[in-house]
């Protein structure tokens, strides 16, 4: 089946020329032209990935992003012509997995949706648990306990977990988890790295004001190790 592309553009051009660009790549698409409207389709048919523009009649993208968040893990792309760092930061904050500024190229855009659709794939680890203090990885079943109960996590913070977690104590960079996460082959916008850092934390730390799991090494990247 083709991945079901949900785009909330209120746009009429854009939200054509992205829909028309997107169905030529292969994709299944649903559109909505309010946060209010994107919503009731999302609950109505679902979507593998949600397309969203910030600039929205009524709720806006950062509104419909959070209650987007708080009822699925559903991918979420922001697409909007808003490219302040205040502006990413808070769309990113709100829950979206990435940020694209517009114009957008179809290619790129194709890219970035088959990079959310990916998971992790960790070879021999099949039924292992990666053990880090009271937080327990277990990558074959996308899931992820600290202290026996499960946490909720997005795609993409699971993702950005076991890649730092299949190699413990190690630094990684900015640029080589934009490149294993999000799939980019260039030097991409590190703060989709360090927001989602933060989201993490929010939620495998004991206190994400101190880490004593997720830890940042000044300079080079960040490092997981058990506390």
């Amino acid at each position: 089946m083709a991945t079901h592309i949900l785009l909330i553009e209120d746009d009429s051009n854009i939200r054509a020329s992205l829909g028309m660009l997107l169905r030529q790549e292969g994709y299944a698409v649903s559109e909505a032209e309010s946060g209010e409207d994107g919503l009731r389709n999302f609950s109505e048919g679902g979507a593998d990935v949600v397309l969203v523009d910030l600039l929205l009649p009524g709720l806006d993208g950062f509104e419909v992003t959070r209650q987007l968040r708080r009822a699925s893990e559903v991918p979420v792309i922001i697409v909007s012509a808003l490219a302040g760092t205040r502006d990413i930061v808070e769309g990113l904050e709100a829950g979206a997995d990435d940020y694209l500024t517009k114009p957008v190229m179809s290619k790129e855009l194709s890219a970035r949706i088959r990079a959310l659709m990916r998971r992790s794939n960790f070879g021999s680890r099949d039924g292992v648990a990666l053990v880090f203090g009271d937080v327990e990885i277990h990558p074959e079943a996308g899931t992820v306990r600290k202290d026996g109960a499960e946490v909720s996590l997005t795609g993409t913070e699971f993702r950005l977990l076991c890649e730092l977690a299949a190699k413990p104590g190690w630094v990684m960079s900015r640029p080589q988890l934009l490149n294993r996460v999000w799939g980019y082959d260039y030097f991409g916008d590190t703060r989709l790295v360090d927001v989602h850092i933060g989201r993490l934390r929010a939620k495998v730390e004991t206190d994400p004001s101190k880490p004593e799991l997720l830890l940042t090494v000044r300079g080079l990247g960040y490092k997981l190790q058990a506390p």
